[in-house]
């Protein structure tokens, strides 16, 4: 059966790290507030945002560490590529996801940055880190997983 893909949707970056470290709880989606240079860059998919993560500062949603590469032609109106990045969410969602946060310790993770409707947008995951052992699980079910379709692909 075909998969069914927002047309409307262009995916720029994915954090492929965060399922393996995480639990995901929620998944939100938020604007994020940027600069011309960086969204010129964002258009080339000069993005990574693997290692980044969302705090909350001053009573707003930051995005830390996520990595958008300087856009050459920009010279003098240049940004940081490792610059704070304000989420745009709303007052309820913000006060939401800093109960979450201080309260029951989760933790705000970047899984996909995209263009939606010619807007750049984030997926935030409101995510529970992940013990050792539970990554090994993932691990070996996964390799299990690929000697099963090994073996069928070679009975059949």
């Amino acid at each position: 059966m075909k998969k069914k893909t927002n047309p409307g949707l262009k995916i720029i970056t994915l954090n492929r790290k965060a399922s393996f470290n995480y639990f995901f709880e929620d998944l939100i989606e938020a604007g994020i507030v940027l600069r011309g240079s960086e969204i010129k860059s964002i258009r080339k998919g000069k993005v990574n945002i693997s290692d980044s993560y969302a705090i909350e500062k001053n009573g707003e949603i930051v995005l830390i560490n996520s990595h958008i590469a300087s856009y050459k032609e920009a010279s003098y109106s240049n940004h940081k590529p490792l610059d704070e990045r304000k989420l745009l969410l709303k007052k309820k969602e913000i006060n939401k996801l800093i109960g979450r946060t201080q309260r029951d310790g989760f933790t705000l993770v970047p899984t996909k940055m995209y263009f939606k409707k010619g807007k750049a947008k984030i997926e935030i995951a409101v995510a529970k880190g992940k013990k050792h052992y539970d990554k090994r699980q993932v691990k070996k079910d996964r390799e299990w997983n690929r000697y099963k379709a090994r073996y069928v692909r070679k009975t059949s």
